[in-house]
């Protein structure tokens, strides 16, 4: 193999520094616009939402911005259609084919979207909307109630980004508007439409409606030009039905039937991406494995892991925000001093407490991993980038789901500079903050349709389980914590952390912690602005659960969101060797976790917990049973937390459950991988002679790079993590890493070859015996190598004790729950 050329590895170079003539400028900027133009609107028109929160403008201006507010990211979404080859088409999930299971009268039921009220379904294409199948608005609502307009869509108060087609006049006399800055209502929460600026006379003229509907060559057309943009706002991934006030029919809610903090726990991501199901797609079946209510929020800028994670639910953020004062505190560096703070634009009060200049901030923990470390402000105007704000930019710094090109940290400073969308976001969301502290309130199941029945059941067990809760759940559970604590015990951060989270996690498994945490739980205010929750970050060798989560490497120095972790989080001390599991022979095997911010996880709240299940972090303990009622909640709550406190019972493997192996995601199918020119020929310049042969053998006649057939019951993760880069500047580790890629997946391209030429039919059992031979190659490829989903989280039960590892053990032993300690602990659970 030779070495990659000097030409190449100055390329490599440009390419990590992120090399180029300045910040890109977003549409916005390019047009004119100035950032005072985006004003943020504060009419309270979701008054009724969230428990009919009475609202303050700036906080229904908060709230307004996470509904509505998509900050031209209407531009990503499109181009995420032509790099799919329109797999994904946000169009046509706002207005979809005819007989379609994503119309309005099934939508929640097959895709989990909440339909908006004051909407119904199509009733034919309509013409004044180029022959879309676009719901309609009507004159009264669900609730039988008037319907008022929609004051988001006023080209007058909210004039749009005048760019490219929009305002044209075309030939035959009608128009493109220009359209609001917030775009129109599409008749799903959470997503606007927006005219597309690249739909000129032209595109016009090419337009047909029903073959965008029937004819794939033409709606897979990368060129096809659509005549509406959708944006996407916050809201749609976390509105969801009210748990206390849920609709009686989820396809028809009203407005106080909903909720914007719960998340989207009924949202099929795979159905939102592949709006056409094709199981023949290994991109289709690695999606299928996003549960719903999960989502891997680094698809799109892809760390190359498999790792979907639930949408979060936002309760209680005072009290989050007053207990990370105490265990958050966090050092920035570099741009993440950039961050925006609460001392900007509050002058005095509590909230001017998170932040101290230079470099010191008290935040929550957003993300699962704990990298969100950088502030609140921060964590929420990342979320707006990782949606596809100054998507101008952003996608200048990697290659959007698949890979494969050299990740580069996207700057703060470059996007206050160049996005008029990023300044007027920076400028709204201390609001979505404020809306927050106001409205972020449990839903209890004391105030829920038939709660108080369904607790007086468990009444008996109530002081049981309150003492169980204490002294095995609290420590990690509640903000609430003992304010007497030993001088040894201390809170450090960075490279101290681990030490210092060993000293308190000793503690607690002390009589003198425990008695004051049950004193803490049987006060009557217990519950009273209680997070339950902690924003320490637990280390993996404690909680065991799925290794792929806490190996999450977007936040890593010199990644893409490098910007929005702090100095202190890429400081953290590595956890050690963890254990998992052989996805091929069902025998333990161990793996050292590598540092720089990885093998941690932010715990989440047990707030509402009665409403949440599937439980985990990605939704694999317990069955999803898509009713969002009250007794529907209750019955998917009692499975889930039973496979929590019984693991025994858990979901096990189709192939080594046998061996107690938990779930593995398979594929149910023989399935092939399509990788488009566009991505591969980035890497031709990189690679030397013998490599770029095997890059040619992979390629077909127009530069495409296709895999198949993949055997049903592969491993998911075997592909779907595969590494594509090399994370190291060593340019021999680099090229041999290329090599090896590049030779695997010429083996597993040429497997179906091989057999063909023995002229004997094409069978499953022959295609995964070639893969037999290729899958510690595989593995060792992989970033994530642990495909157990629905492991982890042992506190209270047996497996808590079988840690393999001397990491793992170290952190002692602890007490088994009787089977009765388990039933009251779950009937306490109920009142959270």
């Amino acid at each position: 193999m030779k070495a990659i050329s000097r030409v190449a590895v100055i390329a490599l170079a440009a390419g990590l520094a992120g090399c180029h003539e300045g910040p890109a400028k977003d549409e916005a900027t390019l047009a004119g616009v100035a950032d005072d133009t985006f004003v943020h609107a504060q009419t309270d028109y979701f008054k009724g939402m969230d428990g009919n929160v009475a609202l303050s403008p700036q906080e229904a201006a908060g709230r307004n911005m996470w509904l509505v507010w998509t900050g031209g990211n209407d531009r990503f979404w499109d181009q995420m259609n032509h790099s799919t080859f329109g797999t994904f088409d946000l169009l046509k999930i706002v207005a979809p084919p005819p007989g379609s299971p994503l119309r309005r009268a099934n939508r929640f039921h097959w895709l989990g979207a909440i339909n908006e009220p004051c909407f119904a379904g199509a009733a034919g294409p309509d013409a004044s909307r180029y022959g879309l199948y676009l719901d309609r608005r009507v004159g009264t609502g669900p609730d039988g109630k008037p319907c008022s307009a929609d004051p988001f869509a006023d080209p007058e108060k909210y004039p749009g980004v005048k760019t490219g087609a929009r305002g044209t006049t075309f030939k035959d006399g009608t128009v493109l508007p220009t359209g609001s800055y917030y775009g129109g209502p599409t008749g799903i929460v959470g997503l606007r439409l927006f005219p597309n600026p690249d739909f000129d006379e032209k595109a016009k003229a090419h337009w047909d409606p029903a073959r965008y509907y029937s004819d794939p060559k033409y709606y897979n057309d990368k060129d096809l030009v659509r005549p509406y943009r959708v944006g996407m706002s916050c809201g749609f991934c976390h509105v969801g039905p009210s748990p206390t006030n849920p609709p009686a029919d989820p396809e028809n809610p009203t407005w106080a039937n909903l909720s914007s903090i719960t998340g989207a726990q009924y949202l099929w991501a795979d159905r939102l991406f592949f709006w056409q199901p094709n199981e023949a797609n290994f991109v289709y079946q690695w999606v299928h494995t996003y549960r719903p209510g999960a989502l891997d929020t680094s698809l799109v800028s892809s760390d190359n892991i498999n790792n979907p994670r639930t949408e979060n639910a936002i309760y209680e953020l005072g009290a989050r925000l007053r207990g990370s004062a105490k265990i958050g505190q966090e050092t920035l560096a570099g741009g993440g001093k950039d961050n925006a703070q609460f001392n900007q634009f509050v002058k005095d009060g509590w909230l001017t407490g998170f932040y101290k200049a230079p470099d010191q901030v008290w935040t929550p923990h957003v993300l699962k991993d704990g990298a969100d470390s950088v502030g609140a402000l921060g964590a929420l105007n990342r979320v707006y980038l990782n949606i596809g704000l100054y998507s101008e930019e952003w996608l200048r710094h990697f290659n959007p789901v698949m890979g494969g090109k050299p990740v580069t940290p996207i700057r703060i400073a470059d996007a206050r500079k160049a996005s008029a969308y990023w300044r007027a976001t920076e400028k709204g969301t201390p609001a979505i903050a404020l809306f927050f502290l106001k409205a972020a309130t449990p839903h209890r199941l004391a105030d829920a349709p038939g709660g108080a029945a369904e607790l007086g059941k468990g009444a008996p067990l109530l002081r049981r389980g309150a003492e169980v809760f204490a002294v095995t759940c609290a420590r990690c559970h509640s903000s609430k914590q003992p304010q007497r604590v030993p001088a040894n015990v201390r809170y450090a951060t960075g490279k101290d952390y681990l030490a210092s989270f060993r000293s308190w996690w000793g503690w607690t498994q002390s009589e003198d912690y425990k008695a004051q945490m049950r004193a803490i739980v049987a006060r009557p205010d217990f519950l009273r602005d209680n997070y339950l929750s902690t924003d320490a970050r637990v280390p993996v060798t404690l909680l065991r659960t799925n290794l792929c989560s806490p190996l999450a490497t977007n936040a890593l120095e010199g990644n893409i969101w490098d910007n929005f972790s702090s100095r202190s989080y890429k400081d953290l001390t590595p956890v050690g060797t963890v254990s998992y599991t052989d996805p091929f022979t069902g025998q333990p095997r161990t793996y050292a976790m590598p540092g720089g911010g990885r093998g941690y996880t932010r715990v989440p709240s047990l707030i509402s917990v009665w409403s949440t299940a599937p439980f985990l972090l990605n939704n694999s303990v317990g069955p999803f049973n898509g009713d969002p009622s009250v007794g529907g909640r209750l019955t998917a709550y009692r499975a889930a937390i039973r496979q929590m406190l019984f693991p025994a019972e858990r979901q096990k493997d189709s192939e080594l459950g046998g061996r107690g192996v938990g779930l593995i995601d398979r594929t149910t199918r023989p399935t092939s991988l399509f990788v488009p020119a566009s991505y591969v020929e980035p890497l031709k310049p990189l690679l030397g002679g013998e490599d770029k042969g095997l890059l040619a053998r992979l390629q077909d006649a127009e530069g495409n790079i296709r895999i198949g057939d993949i055997p049903a019951g592969t491993p998911i993760n075997l592909l779907a993590g595969i590494q594509p880069l090399a994370e190291s500047t060593d340019t021999k580790v680099i090229a041999r890493h290329y090599h090896d890629v590049l030779t695997l997946l010429v083996r597993l391209k040429e497997a179906k070859l091989a057999i063909r030429k023995a002229g004997r039919p094409l069978t499953n059992a022959e295609l995964r015996g070639e893969y037999a031979r290729v899958r510690e190659p595989l593995l060792k490829l992989a970033k994530c190598p642990d495909f157990v989903v629905n492991r982890g989280h042992y506190f209270g039960t047996e497996l808590f004790n079988a840690g393999l590892t001397p990491e793992e053990r170290s952190w002692g032993t602890e007490p088994v729950l009787s089977p009765q300690d388990r039933q009251a602990l779950m009937a306490y659970l109920l009142t959270l």
